[in-house]
């Protein structure tokens, strides 16, 4: 990059393409349309690309465009956060960890993930629910620190992630007492005539419980599918159907929901990474989850 690159053309050149054209972004800015060209021009003349070319009687990116707007919109982006950021560090001092957990990662698994950092009497945990593709974006703006998946982040030529496997689980079904009083003797079998509850095709999991249905002969009886597996405990909990859990979690269904163990899902397992951008984990929380679960 040329040393005569500025951040402020880089600012002008941001709002003309948020704001779809020159004298939008010239009202916005409050200034006439000539200086915010000439600043874009400027940008163009550094970078030595054209960033926008005209098409009818307005302006459109170009593909270098596109590529400098992706990168414009990280680059001020963490700029907004930046006070809020330096705020909180002043105020109260803390060690703060922001956790993306993707949808398909069962939450009382999550909490376990989490539990070496638990008992840190600074940590200020932020935790945000998502899908996992948003999730990355966010991890890749940096307004998180680490995501944790039921699977590993996909290739993506624009962002440079890394995916630290955490561990797997075995998988069990579980249900009610009087559901499994009912189902332990012709198990797996009664999966075809008991009502089951499963994970949507979101999750990673949810292949692997098709083929173990397929390879037992067995259709199951679904009367329900979850995205979010609390609610999946939940309803399970409540005798709507047998369901399927990863067996990390089982002590706290057995003690929190009510429920009781059917019998173990016999060569299924669920995976757990940590999704992060450096290859060498920076953030010390973060590194002492990896170190914790290994």
């Amino acid at each position: 990059m040329s040393t005569s690159f500025n951040y402020k053309h880089l600012y002008y050149f941001w709002v003309v393409a948020k704001e779809g054209g020159m004298s939008r972004a010239a009202d916005k800015l409050d200034m006439a349309v000539q200086t915010v060209s000439a600043q874009v021009r400027e940008l163009e003349r550094s970078l030595g690309y054209a960033l926008l070319k005209p098409a009818g009687r307005g302006l459109v990116l170009t593909d270098a465009g596109q590529t400098a707007l992706q990168l414009a919109d990280q680059i001020f982006q963490i700029g907004e956060n930046l006070p809020e950021r330096v705020r909180e560090s002043a105020s109260a001092p803390s060690m703060r960890l922001a956790v993306g957990i993707s949808d398909g990662l069962p939450k009382l698994v999550a909490r376990r993930l989490l539990q070496p950092v638990i008992s840190e009497p600074t940590l200020r945990l932020i935790c945000h629910e998502g899908e996992l593709d948003e999730l990355l974006g966010d991890l890749a703006l940096h307004r998180l620190d680490v995501v944790f998946s039921d699977r590993p982040a996909p290739a993506n030529p624009n962002i440079k992630l890394y995916s630290h496997a955490m561990g797997q689980s075995p998988m069990a079904w579980y249900g009610t007492p009087a559901l499994v009083d009912g189902a332990a003797s012709h198990f797996p079998q009664c999966l075809a005539s008991t009502p089951v509850l499963l994970p949507t095709a979101h999750t990673a999991v949810r292949a692997r419980l098709d083929h173990w249905f397929e390879q037992q002969g067995v259709r199951p009886r679904i009367v329900g599918e979850f995205e979010d597996s609390a609610l999946l405990n939940t309803f399970g909990a409540s005798g709507m159907g047998i369901f399927p859990a990863a067996e990390w979690a089982e002590q706290d269904l057995l003690a929190n929901y009510g429920v009781e163990r059917l019998a173990p899902c016999e060569g299924v397992t669920e995976h757990f990474f940590a999704v992060g951008t450096e290859k060498k984990v920076q953030h010390p929380l973060v590194q002492r989850v990896l170190d914790g679960i290994a």
